[in-house]
């Protein structure tokens, strides 16, 4: 089965932040998004709301910019349901739905789902060979729509390259895009996800950013890749300033898009920017815009 070529741009905005908007809201923000050049808009799935029926609002308040999910969960639908969605939006809107996929944590699965959570790589794999599988018989592309997966460890990104078309790693760093392109190989598309925070005090910076990062430090999936980095428990337990200052690109604009581009320069195809703010209520409109005229330049 051939496949669509993913073409969303070099950088793009990660955020969760639209859930705590209206829908209203969401829709206008994503045009301004688009006015301001991003190529592509990601947002996870977690207790929010429905991925895909939020890219198809968001798709429609914009003319040219992507929407991706940054990931949604395979336990939440059955794989013929996946495939008829992702199916849908390829088909009202080409080219610009890219299929973020993955095995989410074992908090969200078994707590919130009441799943079994033993056996993700091979329940991703199965996944992936059963939406391929699926029967669709409403108007579309022969070719199946892109996708990639949430990949950390060497074998998800393996997974990734054989039955995907690339990666989506979360809460890393260069160094891990380096490995990841060496994992996957030259073909599949890399996307790492990269917190930035805009703001040259180097103890308000820090608070920031170990208030954003504490949630992800409970999940093994993404502990267990810090010590792969090379991080120690001690890192994790007492949220370091070494760990902080390489999860969260923080400082005036120059020096977060010099290190933004570090992920360009160890193998990432695009960089999906999560900008991170104090208070979840309010947007962080001035920062996108200030990256984008900076990276856009």
């Amino acid at each position: 089965m051939t496949t669509h070529t993913i073409d969303i741009g070099t950088f793009g905005v990660w955020t969760a932040l639209l859930d705590l908007q209206p829908t209203s809201v969401g829709r206008e923000t994503v045009a301004e998004l688009d006015a301001m050049g991003w190529g592509a808009l990601w947002r996870p799935e977690s207790t929010g709301r429905d991925p895909l029926v939020t890219a198809a609002l968001w798709l429609d308040a914009c003319d040219t910019m992507a929407v991706a999910t940054g990931i949604a969960q395979t336990y939440a639908r059955h794989p013929v349901t996946m495939n008829a969605g992702v199916r849908t939006l390829d088909e009202a809107f080409p080219g610009r739905f890219l299929l973020g996929l993955g095995v989410s944590h074992a908090p969200m699965v078994e707590g919130v789902r009441g799943l079994d959570y033993s056996r993700p790589l091979s329940d991703m794999s199965a996944y992936l060979d059963a939406m391929d599988a699926s029967p669709y018989t409403a108007m579309g592309s022969s070719e199946r729509p892109p996708r990639i997966l949430a990949a950390l460890g060497p074998k998800m990104l393996a997974l990734s390259a054989e039955k995907a078309d690339g990666a989506h790693p979360y809460f890393t760093t260069p160094e891990h895009t380096a490995t990841s392109r060496e994992i996957i190989g030259p073909d599949a598309y890399l996307a790492p996800e990269q917190m930035v925070l805009l703001e040259t005090d180097p103890e308000r910076a820090r608070r920031v950013a170990r208030a954003n990062m504490e949630r992800y430090l409970q999940l093994p999936n993404y502990t267990n890749n810090l010590l792969r980095l090379g991080f120690t428990d001690v890192d994790i337990s007492s949220v370091s300033d070494r760990l902080v200052d390489a999860i969260v690109l923080w400082g005036d604009i120059d020096s977060i898009v010099a290190r933004i581009k570090e992920h360009l320069d160890a193998g990432a195809d695009h960089v999906c920017i999560q900008a991170l703010v104090e208070d979840a209520s309010k947007l962080p409109m001035d920062d996108w815009r200030r990256l984008a005229e900076a990276l856009f330049d």
